[in-house]
């Protein structure tokens, strides 16, 4: 499925200047969008949110959303709300003793029915598709998904079934939607607080783009904002443990004995913390990935994607956006913060390391 996921991602604009060109798209309506709050305060979670969804379901269903269209908002508040309820206390406790979630109350109930709520929209989605599906002219994931139904290969039944199309598409929406958003929001709240790097990436952006738009190009170029980017997926560390991985064999480490086949959770926040490779660990500062030359360097230890065979399936696609979401974003806005508003840099509690609520001022820039 991964293997299929990946090829038909490609096909459908994923790393091709297709879906470079629909990204500066949405950033130009993003830009529209703050600029009409006319610079006064705030929040800018459900803006953000739904542009960069629409990234994702207009590759895999083929539909954009306008921001204040009642399905993507909809859609956009389940997701935020189940990444809050599922890093509950209560969901945590599930998950080292799964027996009693049958028998306790609590948030996961409503975490059941948000995603019940969004499994019945994605299969009114493509039950609407495979009525209109033209096996000649496929034109997105799902039409992809539901021409392999009806090859004659053992596969066709065996993993190209309903039950899998639900839970894939729910699976893009939310993890192509939340980290990448999460980033980004992180990102314009450490504008604020550090107003005097936003200065410098106004003068990088002024050298080197000037006024054209943004295209992911002009990042080798930009090695200053790139650097900033970094180190805010480094400092926000967004999603603190990967993915469940097995143990192929077994294995001794550090004089613990690990059997083959144990489940086995990186924890990643480890990794981005770690001072042998970061100066500054547990600062924001973009120079981690900057030599005496100011040209960004390599660090072996920034793996906000994780590594190896589960790494992010969207890495290509996450970076095209951070880049140019945000470099069209300082291209356009001085962000600050509203008059008496205290800027928290600690994480608020849930499944992912989101910033905790707050409102921002863009300032249009000439």
């Amino acid at each position: 499925m991964r293997r299929f996921t990946l090829s038909t991602l490609r096909d459908y604009g994923m790393g091709k200047k297709g879906i470079e060109h629909k990204i500066m798209d949405e950033s130009n309506c993003l830009v529209q969008a703050f600029k009409a709050r006319e610079g006064k305060p705030f929040d800018n979670l459900q803006l953000i949110n739904t542009a960069v969804a629409n990234i994702i379901v207009s590759t895999v269903i083929g539909v954009r959303f306008d921001y204040e269209d009642p399905t993507i908002v909809r859609l956009v508040n389940l997701i935020n709300e189940n990444i809050r309820l599922l890093g509950s206390r209560l969901v945590r406790l599930y998950n080292s003793y799964p027996y009693l979630i049958h028998w306790m109350p609590g948030p996961h109930k409503k975490a059941f029915a948000n995603m019940k709520e969004m499994q019945n929209f994605i299969r009114e989605t493509f039950t609407r598709q495979k009525k209109e599906l033209d096996l000649n002219d496929q034109r997105n994931l799902v039409d992809a998904f539901l021409a392999k139904q009806q090859e004659d290969k053992p596969e066709a039944t065996l993993y190209f079934h309903d039950e899998n199309l639900t839970a894939l598409v729910a699976d893009l929406f939310t993890a192509g939607m939340e980290t990448t958003s999460t980033t980004l929001r992180w990102g314009l709240l450490l504008m604020m607080k550090y107003p005097e790097i936003q200065r410098k990436i106004h003068n990088e952006i002024e050298a080197v783009i000037g006024s054209a738009q943004p295209q992911v190009e002009h990042r080798k170029e930009m090695p200053y904002t790139d650097a900033v980017i970094h180190e805010i997926q480094r400092f926000g560390d967004i999603v603190p443990g990967s993915a469940p991985h097995v143990t192929s064999k077994d294995v001794t480490f550090r004089g613990y004995s690990i059997p083959k086949g144990t489940v086995v959770i990186p924890l990643l926040h480890s990794v981005l913390r770690d001072k042998n490779y970061f100066e500054k660990p547990y600062e924001f500062h973009p120079e981690h990935f900057l030599d005496s030359e100011g040209k960004m360097k390599k660090i072996e230890a920034f793996i906000p994607f994780s590594i190896g065979k589960r790494s992010c399936a969207g890495e290509t696609l996450a970076k095209m956006e951070l880049f140019l979401f945000f470099t069209t974003l300082l291209q356009n806005f001085t962000f600050q913060a509203p008059p008496g508003a205290v800027l928290d840099l600690s994480p608020a509690m849930a499944s992912t390391n989101g910033p905790k609520s707050y409102e921002i001022q863009a300032i249009p820039r000439n």
